[in-house]
């Protein structure tokens, strides 16, 4: 992560230490909430005079404000524009108030990019479209959006990439791979991650190759998302279209036999997302032939093989807190 001294220089204008103004920088651009651990751990310091200055800096100058949650304690939010002007950030959401949901998870991803400052990160909506756009060549309504409306006398906005979800590249300068990656929220099922890899398929579509890793404060989703992950994306996207059209048509012939319960949910969630690429007369042409034995699956990798395959990468991670220690496995038995 390299900070440019411009943007150092001007949060230190405003009375700032170096450590001080490379961390507001960081909460500011991933986050825009910390809590004290995260400052602590750092700027390697503990508890007394250093931290009640800096805390102290925060409030006097209306930078930050604390707020405080039954289960989570005292939050800090970086909520001064003129402080996300001073590094050109001035039209983030992270200056706004939110739910304790969201904030939770915007620490969360706070604990992620304190825990991984070796990585190029993409920061900003314009760098990720200059990014994919200008650099990959993908169009641009192939990148997840979303519209704003602001006052009646304002027009509608279109930003891309809302979540805001640390995106990073790898190392080769040549050609380098992005990872996106999501975090779990607090929610017990993974309907939002089906939903959140639904949106991005279309710009996955385009890339060459493209790594997802799914963090979480705890695995016990783990195996799920992979399933889920495989199902929507990484066969979709990892094999060619005959082998694809042909899961398809055995899915959907199971289905037609009422044979439901054989069908895990992996299957399901595929057959919905082919559903809409095999759509039209000459997919159900297709079928139909198979079905009865007049198409043979021959024809089908003569006619579908062959096609472009997306080099896919999907890991697992445990997120741990950032200043507190790493709990050690508990013995079994």
């Amino acid at each position: 992560m390299n900070i440019a001294r411009v943007h150092l220089d001007a949060l230190k204008a405003l009375g700032y230490t170096d450590a001080e103004a490379r961390f507001l920088y960081i909460v500011a651009t991933h986050s825009g909430y910390f809590v004290a651990r995260q400052f602590l751990a750092f700027a390697n310091a503990h508890w007394g005079e250093r931290t009640t200055t800096f805390w102290n800096k925060l409030h006097t100058k209306k930078h930050a404000r604390t707020e405080t949650f039954p289960k989570s304690g005292n939050v800090y939010h970086l909520f001064s524009r003129r402080l996300y002007r001073q590094i050109d950030r001035e039209n983030l959401r992270n200056r706004r108030q939110h739910e304790i949901e969201y904030i939770q998870r915007r620490i969360g991803i706070l604990d992620f990019v304190l825990s991984n400052p070796q990585y190029r990160y993409l920061e900003t909506e314009p760098q990720k479209v200059s990014f994919f756009c200008d650099q990959l060549k993908a169009p641009r309504h192939f990148l997840p959006s979303e519209i704003y409306y602001g006052q009646r006398t304002s027009q509608p906005a279109l930003r891309y990439f809302v979540d805001k979800f640390p995106m990073f590249l790898s190392c080769e300068a040549s050609s380098p791979t992005v990872t996106f990656t999501y975090l779990q929220g607090p929610e017990a099922s993974l309907t939002e991650f089906v939903h959140h890899l639904e949106v991005y398929l279309p710009l996955f579509r385009q890339l060459p190759e493209f790594r997802v890793l799914y963090l979480a404060r705890v695995d016990s989703h783990f195996e799920k998302a992979k399933e889920l992950f495989n199902a929507l994306v990484g066969v979709p996207l990892g094999s060619d279209a005959s082998a694809e059209l042909l899961r398809y048509f055995q899915i959907q012939k199971t289905w037609d036999l009422g044979r439901y319960g054989s069908l895990t949910e992996a299957d399901l969630i595929f057959r919905n997302q082919a559903k809409t690429q095999f759509t039209g007369q000459r997919f159900e042409h297709l079928y139909r032939g198979w079905k009865v034995g007049r198409v043979r699956e021959f024809d089908i990798l003569q006619e579908f093989g062959g096609t472009r395959q997306v080099i896919v990468h999907f890991a697992t991670e445990v997120l741990h807190p950032v200043g507190l220690p790493m709990q050690e496995p508990k013995e079994k038995g």
